[in-house]
């Protein structure tokens, strides 16, 4: 039997991860005048619970991975009874740290608002902190409103986590390589707009992304400089200048100036659920129409978005009569 079998040896044990040192993060300190709620101010930008862009952490801050115009950029923000602490890693760490201020709403103007209707009343009392973010950033919003347009958010959520995970990149700093080495934990910066001009139709199917919406964000990356423009315009112009891409109408320009512009004026038309909710809320109609949401919107006028958000925030919704619609999986066909 001698050399017939291999000697029996121990396995070796796995080598650990060796660790890296923590990158020093750039920091900021901002007092917000007023009432203040992080979670509020910044959770529109959140694109579902996995996002891999955006994190609600635990001990409350907020993370956030992004683009910026001087490059990648992880900004991370908690608030604390001295005020707002920031801290920012990457090349585009100064740009975030600058700008801060506007990302947290210190450009909004909250008084400007009147409630028309006790329950919007109500809902002012109970969340006086709500604040319009603005992020001066157009295409971080547009590309993931784009990928929502006509599916389920369901949907959407995953497309965006599939396309960012495997063409963005590692967010600077700690979020982007986390100690357990978890792919599924890391952060990641959105591709730039090379990269999504050159993902090939294929990948697109298999992120379940139609050609209708692929072909729009490969329409809008090719004149992105242009659309960022819209960060500095009125929100008029700015959603004019969005219109021009076909494939981008009023829902979709009105999602991202929400964002990146802070309108507080800029409601959503053409939204699924959104008329009959409000129609609900303000006059006990569930099957309200666009058209009917824009004339009880009207006393709002100038501040109808913050609007909006205050009556979502009190979560009265109609009762549902239909199944939900179906989660659909285009990459299984």
């Amino acid at each position: 039997m001698a050399g017939r079998f291999a000697p029996r040896t121990t396995p070796a044990l796995p080598t650990p991860r060796p660790s890296r040192p923590t990158p020093t993060p750039k920091t900021r300190i901002w007092v917000p005048e007023g009432d203040f709620e992080l979670g509020l101010v910044l959770g529109p930008l959140r694109r579902g619970p996995a996002d891999p862009t955006f994190r609600l952490s635990q001990d409350g801050s907020a993370v956030r991975a992004t683009r910026t115009p001087e490059g990648p950029g992880t900004l991370r923000v908690r608030a604390g009874d001295t005020g707002v602490r920031a801290e920012a890693w990457g090349p585009g760490a100064d740009w975030l740290l600058e700008r801060l201020p506007e990302l947290l709403g210190a450009s909004d103007d909250p008084d400007a608002f009147v409630p028309r209707h006790r329950l919007v009343a109500a809902a002012q009392r109970r969340r006086p902190g709500l604040r319009l973010c603005r992020t001066g950033l157009v295409m971080e919003s547009l590309i993931p409103s784009v990928l929502e347009q006509k599916v389920t958010t369901i949907e959407a959520y995953r497309s965006w986590r599939h396309l960012v995970r495997k063409y963005g990149e590692p967010a600077p700093g700690p979020y982007g390589d986390p100690p357990d080495g978890r792919r599924d934990s890391r952060m990641y910066v959105m591709p730039d707009f090379r990269t999504w001009a050159m993902i090939p139709s294929w990948e697109w199917h298999k992120a379940g992304v139609d050609a209708k919406r692929s072909d729009t964000i490969a329409r809008a990356v090719r004149v992105a400089r242009r659309l960022e423009e819209a960060a500095t315009m009125e929100p008029e112009l700015a959603a004019a200048r969005l219109q021009l891409i076909p494939g981008i109408g009023p829902w979709t320009s009105a999602e991202v100036l929400q964002r990146s512009n802070g309108a507080p004026d800029a409601v959503t038309v053409g939204d699924l659920h959104l008329p009959g909710i409000i129609g609900y809320a303000l006059a006990g109609r569930p099957d309200t129409d666009d058209a009917g949401m824009l004339e009880l919107l009207e006393p709002y006028a100038g501040q109808r978005h913050r609007a909006v958000r205050l009556i979502l925030l009190t979560g009265r919704t109609p009762p549902r009569r239909a199944p939900r619609m179906p989660v659909g999986r285009i990459a299984h066909l």
